[in-house]
This record gives C-alpha cells, sequence and structure tokens, in this order.
C-alpha cells in the first residue's frame, strides 16, 4: 500500500473544515468511486453520514509512483453534482 502524504496547506484546511485524517486514508485506501480531477489529478469519493445528513467527501491528489499526495479534501451534501456513473467517460 502506498503512503499518503497531505501537504501542511491540505492538512490546514482539513482540519477546520473538520475532516478527520482517517477519513481522507479510508477515502483514498477504499473510495467508493475515483474520477479525474484538473490536470492529472485524481478525485476519490465516499460517503459519510453525519448527524442525519449524508455527504460526500473529495479528496483530491497526485499518484506518484511511491505515494499519494493529497492536495485538498472537502465534502458536501452535493452528492449529485458530482458522483458519476459507471457510464460516465470520466470515471477511471
Amino acid at each position: 500500500m502506498k503512503k499518503i502524504e497531505i501537504i501542511p496547506i491540505a492538512k490546514k484546511k482539513s482540519e477546520q473544515r473538520g475532516i478527520w485524517e482517517d477519513w481522507i486514508k479510508e477515502t483514498i485506501n477504499s473510495p467508493e468511486q475515483v474520477v479525474e480531477g484538473y490536470g492529472g489529478r485524481k478525485v476519490a469519493h465516499r460517503k459519510y453520514i453525519l448527524g442525519d445528513k449524508e455527504y460526500l467527501l473529495r479528496v483530491i491528489y497526485e499518484e506518484k509512483e511511491e505515494l499519494y499526495v493529497v492536495v485538498t479534501t472537502y465534502r458536501t451534501s452535493q452528492i449529485d453534482r458530482y458522483w458519476r456513473e459507471e457510464k460516465d467517460e470520466n470515471r477511471i
């Protein structure tokens, strides 16, 4: 399994957004979906229930030979905006 590195600004923003590092690692290691991002980046998706609401955690990262470099993370309730169905050509 590749090492996961979270760049300092991504770590700071994740903490401010209430996103735990364990969630980030789980999303990269066991994503429910991975889609193409901008500039060759990848976006790992995983759904979480917080309180009584479902959210999509999006982890944007670059894949290197020996590690994943997390650039940013955020959660959204707009799941339909980002979730891609199997037939979508952007799905990895």
